[in-house]
C-alpha cells in the first residue's frame, strides 16, 4: 500500500492551527516535506512522528539534534502576492541552499506576520495617506525594536480598473464619490485596501455609501475580472492585473514594491542572496520583458534599522 501524503492546507486542517505555522514547522524542520511540482507534501508516517514527539514533553530534543534538522531542511517563507516573488523564490532555489515556500497574503498581513516570526521575507506595497509615501511608515510603527532591512524590488502602476469604455467616467479618487457607483474590493490586510481606505480618507468619502465596499476578492486578478464582466464599475488594483484580464485601467498612483527582512545572524546569508538575486541583469531583464514593472532602483537599500 503507498503512503499516504498530504498537502500543508491538509495538515493546517488537521492540527487546527494556520497554514504558516505548518509552514513554519517545516522551516524548523520539526515536519519532515517534499516538493511535488510548486506544492508541499508531508508524509502520514512524518506526521505521526512529529505528533509523538510533541506528546513527550519531558524528552525534547537535544541542541544538536535541533541544529541538525534545521541543517536538513534550511527553507525560508517569502510572503505575498506579486508574480516578482515567484520569479525571486526561483532564482533563490536555483542559485541557493535554501529552498523556498510561497505564502500569498496581503501585505499588511504578512508584516504582521513576519511581526509574530511566521514569515523570512515579506513584500510591501502599503500607502500611508499622512506622509504620501509607501512602505516605511508600517514598517516603523509594527517592527519597533527589531532590526530589519527594506529592499526595494520595482515600481508599478496603481489605480482603478473599469468597465470598457469607463462609462463612469472614473479618473480620480474624488470619483468614488459619486451616486450610484458599484465597487469590487479586495481584502482587508491587502496593500489595494489600505490603498483605497487611505484615499477615501484623505477625500473625506464615507466608504458606508459605496455599493460593493464590502465585496471582497483576494486578488488583484479576481477583482480585475469581475469589473471586466460588468459585476462592478470599478475596483483599485494594479496595472499587470488589468493587462493579464484585458480589463480597462486608469492610472492614478506609481507604488513603490519592496522588501522587508528581519536582520539577525540567520536572515544574514538570506539578505545577501536576496540583494545579489535583485541587483543580477537576468533578474532585472526578466521583470522587463513581463511588463508593467519598472526595474530602475531594483535591488537597492531603502532604509536598515540595525
Amino acid at each position: 500500500m503507498s503512503e499516504i501524503s498530504y498537502t500543508t492546507e491538509e495538515i493546517a486542517k488537521h492540527l487546527k492551527v494556520s497554514k504558516l505555522t505548518v509552514y513554519d514547522l517545516i522551516k524548523k524542520g520539526k515536519l519532515p516535506s517534499y516538493r511535488v511540482g510548486k506544492q508541499m507534501r508531508i508524509d502520514h508516517a512524518d506526521l505521526e512522528a512529529y505528533k509523538n514527539k510533541q506528546k513527550q514533553i519531558d524528552s525534547p530534543l537535544s541542541d544538536s539534534q535541533t541544529k541538525q534538522a534545521s541543517r536538513q531542511h534550511d527553507q525560508l517563507i517569502i510572503s505575498g502576492q506579486d508574480i516578482c516573488l515567484d520569479i525571486l523564490s526561483r532564482y533563490f532555489d536555483q542559485e541557493s541552499h535554501y529552498r523556498t515556500l510561497r505564502s500569498y497574503q496581503g501585505s499588511l498581513n504578512s508584516l504582521v506576520s513576519m511581526y509574530k516570526g511566521e514569515c523570512d521575507i515579506v513584500s510591501l506595497h502599503l500607502f500611508d495617506g499622512e506622509s504620501q509615501t509607501y512602505n516605511l511608515p508600517y514598517v516603523k510603527r509594527l517592527l519597533t525594536g527589531r532590526s530589519y532591512i527594506m529592499i526595494h524590488v520595482v515600481k508599478r502602476q496603481a489605480g482603478f480598473y473599469v468597465q470598457d469604455g469607463n462609462p463612469k467616467d472614473l479618473t480620480s479618487w474624488r470619483d468614488l464619490g459619486q451616486a450610484g457607483l458599484t465597487m469590487v474590493n479586495r481584502e482587508k490586510g491587502s496593500g489595494a485596501r489600505v490603498l483605497l481606505d487611505e484615499q477615501l480618507s484623505l477625500h473625506q468619502i464615507n466608504h458606508s455609501r459605496i455599493k460593493g465596499y464590502n465585496h471582497e476578492e483576494s486578488t488583484h486578478l479576481g477583482v480585475a475580472s469581475l469589473v471586466k464582466e460588468k459585476q462592478a464599475d470599478v475596483g483599485v488594483g494594479i496595472e499587470k492585473a488589468a493587462q493579464t484580464t484585458g480589463t480597462t485601467f486608469i492610472p492614478l498612483i506609481e507604488e513603490s514594491y519592496d522588501l522587508v527582512i528581519l536582520r539577525n545572524e540567520r536572515t544574514e546569508p538570506i539578505i545577501e542572496t536576496c540583494l545579489s538575486i535583485l541587483n543580477s541583469s537576468a533578474f532585472k531583464n526578466e521583470l522587463s520583458r513581463l511588463g508593467g514593472y519598472n526595474v530602475e532602483g531594483t535591488g537597492e537599500i531603502i532604509y536598515q534599522r540595525a
